[in-house]
């Protein structure tokens, strides 16, 4: 098959997702080749890799070890399907991730429920949780809370439970769900180097919520630990506790989606370890595979996975799934990703460099415009004041001038999201802050 050049290319046809198109298309950013910490471009100049593809590549780019997965296995069986069928793999891959779960064995969050993506993973997660109430004899518990700010997926359930207003505004959502407050405090929690001090007490907005719709009415309550699409907003001290408590308290269950913290970004296998609290359900996909076939899961607990596992055992216990759940290639490819993982400790290894990482970060306080800075692990938001009538402006001019430059970021608002591949090193690290620190100060 004959593949176009760059510059043959017409760019008509395809409808880029969350894309300014006819911007894009005038003068278009074109990613040809990656390997390891870098794409290159149709240039075939290297662009450092600042944000681990989407969030998800977190072992690098090209990885061989992946390659001949999924070569190997497209050969020997290239589909199949998952109602009413099985394959080796795909209970493999539960058994390989149940090791590996969330909070480790005691947390028994070691059933897992493959889907295609993470709006998939949430989805899934939501309809869990409802099927859950209601096999217990909560039938009445349908509700569902999300939280201002929130991102989980595009799927009608992701985008009513979320709280991006431009992922809403044009769509119906949900009937009967409502959000917690967010709980990104820029006047008291400003460059703030641990967990914010100020904002625990927003955890109390879902008791408010209870007294407003009763208990008896709320299925579940999502939230990302570290809201990352909305620009990194850590949770402050003590929020993620008292909302499990609060949770418990009044029979709701409570989700995690670690989409995007899943698989070693904060330094911790996952978001429910760095933090020390245990969810109902989490939500993943990313860093499942290393970005390299789509892939989500859910992890459930034993509690609530065997609440379902009632009547009589010819009966299907959960009336949902997907095409691709457990796809055979995806299985493959997450399995390799788990032996890079291990063999190379980058479920971990984000905590080795989170101290070098931070203060990488803190030395941009000084550039013009920034007035925020917050990491964990391997993430940063740096959060930049908007021009006058111009919201986003500015943080867009320093994606391109980034890109030219031969460094790839990502930007929501003004804030500019940071989450470099786990295999960074620390000549990387400086190759960001030089680079994009020389960007804020050319973008006025």
């Amino acid at each position: 098959m004959d593949i176009s050049t760059p510059n043959e290319l017409k760019l008509d046809n395809y409808w880029m997702p969350f894309t300014a198109n006819r911007q894009f298309k005038s003068a278009p950013r074109m990613l040809e080749s990656a390997h390891g910490m870098y794409y290159k471009d149709a240039e075939g100049s290297d662009v450092l890799d600042g944000t681990a593809g989407l969030w998800c590549v977190n072992a690098g780019h090209g990885r061989p070890q992946i390659a001949r997965a999924v070569e190997r296995q497209l050969t020997r069986l290239d589909y199949a399907p998952s109602f009413q069928m099985g394959h080796s793999l795909a209970f493999e891959f539960a058994q390989r991730l149940a090791a590996i779960s969330p909070g480790g064995s005691a947390a028994e969050l070691d059933r897992v429920f493959f889907a295609g993506s993470g709006s998939e993973a949430v989805d899934t997660a939501l309809k869990i949780a409802i099927a859950y109430q209601r096999a217990i004899g909560q039938g009445t518990r349908t509700r569902l809370i999300g939280r201002e700010r929130g991102y989980h997926g595009v799927g009608f359930g992701g985008i009513s439970v979320g709280g991006l207003v431009n992922n809403r505004r044009v769509f119906p959502t949900l009937h009967g769900t409502d959000h917690l407050r967010h709980t990104h405090d820029l006047a008291r929690n400003a460059f703030t180097r641990a967990l914010p001090e100020h904002g625990a007490d927003l955890a109390e907005d879902l008791e408010r919520l209870v007294a407003l719709h009763g208990a008896e009415t709320i299925a579940a309550v999502i939230i990302e630990p570290v809201a990352g699409s909305t620009g990194v907003l850590i949770p402050p001290a003590g929020y993620l506790q008292r909302l499990r408590e609060i949770a418990s308290k009044h029979g709701i269950l409570l989700i995690f989606d670690e989409v995007i913290t899943g698989f070693g970004r904060l330094g911790a296998p996952f978001a429910v370890d760095y933090f020390g609290v245990i969810p109902d359900l989490v939500t993943t996909a990313k860093g499942l595979t290393n970005g390299a076939i789509p892939m989500g899961a859910v992890f459930a607990s034993r509690t609530v996975h065997d609440a379902l596992m009632t009547g009589p055992a010819e009966q299907i216990e959960l009336f949902h799934g997907y095409t691709y759940s457990g796809h055979p290639v995806a299985c493959a490819a997450g399995l390799a990703t788990l032996e890079i993982y291990q063999q190379e400790g980058l479920l971990t290894r984000g905590a080795a460099l989170a101290t070098l990482w931070q203060e990488a970060m803190f030395g941009m306080r000084e550039c013009p415009n920034v007035i925020d800075i917050r990491t964990i692990g391997l993430v940063a938001g740096i959060e930049l004041a908007s021009r006058p009538g111009y919201p986003g402006s500015r943080a867009y001019d320093v994606f391109t001038d980034c890109f030219a430059s031969g460094l790839l970021i990502r930007t929501t608002g003004d804030i500019i999201a940071l989450s470099p591949p786990l295999i960074a090193e620390p000549d990387h690290i400086d190759e960001i802050v030089t680079k994009l620190s020389a960007a804020l100060r050319r973008v006025t």
